[in-house]
This record gives structure tokens, sequence and C-alpha cells, in this order.
């Protein structure tokens, strides 16, 4: 019986991710913070994980593990606090852009990484902004509320497409390039 051989396509994956989670974590020091607010990179690593990490557990678990470590490690230089009202709308929002990546991007291409893009930015926008109407005072708790607080955050989901688009592109893209140089990243 053979030894199984030795696949470095996790590690490469799990680097691609690293490299990215430090560029959102290194913005939050910027003096210019507010002004790029949204444009983060962890839309794009839970569409690449949802994408690319076969089990359900990594899919997952490491975009929510990056959005956990990055939100505390934010919470904590702007004093801001984590766990403000409705924090977990946030999450749930994050666990269906992975879902979506799993449904929409089943073979990477163009229009696959686009489409989910655009869906998992829609989702996002949906869902997290839940998050607002459980701050006091922020927005009346009615539907009127809820599409006053959708309005109010187009600026921020623009910054947070943008992100997601850039960021993505540039993570699908690299692992795409270093599977087709080196075809022990391709899955089994």
């Amino acid at each position: 019986m053979s030894e199984p051989k030795f696949n470095p396509r996790t590690l490469v994956l799990l680097a691609i991710i690293l490299f990215i989670s430090l560029i959102r974590v290194t913005a939050a020091v910027s003096p210019d913070f507010g002004a790029i607010a949204n444009f983060s990179a962890v839309g794009a690593i839970a569409l690449f994980g949802g994408a690319y990490f076969r089990e359900y557990r990594k899919a997952f678990s490491l975009p929510l593990l990056v959005l956990l470590v990055s939100d505390l490690f934010i919470a904590k230089i702007s004093g801001y606090g984590f766990f403000y009202g409705g924090w977990y709308w946030t999450y749930i929002a994050f666990v269906l852009m992975v879902l979506v990546s799993r449904l929409v991007i089943r073979r990477v291409s163009v229009l696959a990484v686009i489409s989910g893009i655009l869906t998992a930015v829609l989702v996002h926008w949906i869902v997290s902004d839940i998050s607002a109407m459980y701050v006091p005072g922020l927005y009346p708790p009615t539907f009127a509320g809820y599409l006053q607080c959708l309005t109010a955050a187009i600026p921020f989901e623009l910054r947070f497409l943008y992100g997601t688009a850039i960021y993505g592109s540039v993570m699908f893209g690299t692992f795409e390039i270093l599977r087709k140089r080196y075809p022990d990243f391709a899955l089994a």
C-alpha cells in the first residue's frame, strides 16, 4: 500500500487567504479608515473559500474565522466594541455568502466569479443591514426603517462590492494561474 501523495493545494489556499486577511487588518490602522470602511477582502475570502474548499468545515469556518479575528482587532483599534446590536446578522450574511459561492461558483470561470460576487454582495446588503435595526435610535424597527437603512448603506455596499471584486480577482486569478502552472493544485 503506497502512502498518500502530499497535495500542497490547501496550504496555498490558506496562504492566499492569510495574505489578503492581513490587508484587512492593517487597513484598520489607516488614518483614512472611515473613508475605506467596507472596502474589504472578507467578501472575497468567503467566495474564495466556498469555491475552493471541498470540505464544508473549511469552506465555512475559515472565512468566519478571518471575519471574527479581524473584527476583534478592528474593534480593539477603533474603540467601537465588537458586540454591537445585531452583530450576528453580519455573520449570518457571511455564512450565506459562502453558501452562494458553493452554489454559483461550481466551476471557476470569469462569469461564475462575477455572478458569485454580485449575488454575494446583494446577500450581504440585504442581510447584514438588518443589524442596524438593533441599534437604538438609528432606524425605526419597521419595514420603512429597514428601507431607510438599505438606502443609507448604498455607499458602504458599493465599497464592499469594489473590495470583493478587486480582492476576489486577485485571489481567484492568482490561484488559477498557480493551478495551471502546478497541476498538483487541482482537485484529484
